[in-house]
């Protein structure tokens, strides 16, 4: 094997959207792009990336920022729109995937399952909604951050070279049951 050929996880020379980039999960999906050696594009609420921005640079990688609020669509159990929103974001990843593809652009799309952040803190910590929740989830646990960041890495990949439109489920096998 040639020792000068870089892991196929390596994305010196590639660059990443991230939308959400000032916490959480979109925060983590953005530090674990740019600690594989993308460079970024931050989208999101005016001044809320601030720190991450500050904190990639540091890293040695080239952040560009763009304020973008769209705070306004609450998803939770029996609401249409949450459902509606994320058939979205999976139609526009296979449209956008089909116009862009033939031009070297790579469009997919991350579907977390049930995360601990500070958006599911009342879930955890409600006992009875919680253990009805982790006891659907095969893997037995709450998703974190860097489960997110890992499936982010891998799609931005050399890895994921021949992957265009694809939702990848990260949920402990929620969808699976």
């Amino acid at each position: 094997m040639n020792s000068e050929r870089r892991s196929p996880f390596d994305l010196h020379g590639r660059c990443a959207l991230v939308t959400g980039a000032g916490r959480g999960l979109g925060r983590a999906v953005a530090f674990g792009l740019a600690r594989a050696g993308a460079d970024l594009v931050l989208a999101g609420r005016p001044g809320s990336q601030t720190s991450t921005e500050k904190e990639i640079r540091d890293l040695g990688r080239d952040v560009e920022v763009i304020d973008l609020d769209v705070a306004d669509l609450q998803g939770g159990l029996r609401v249409a729109a949450y459902a509606a929103s994320k058939h979205g974001v999976a139609g526009i990843t296979k449209a956008l995937a089909n116009e862009w593809g033939p031009h070297g652009v790579q469009v997919n799309a991350i579907a977390p399952g049930y995360m601990a952040t500070d958006n599911t803190a009342p879930l955890r910590a409600d006992p009875d909604r919680s253990r009805a929740i982790l006891e659907r989830i095969p893997a037995g646990r709450w998703g974190t951050a860097d489960d997110i960041a890992g499936a982010a890495v891998f799609l931005g990949s050399p890895a994921a070279d021949y992957v265009n439109g694809h939702v990848l489920v990260v949920d402990g096998g929620w969808m699976a049951r």
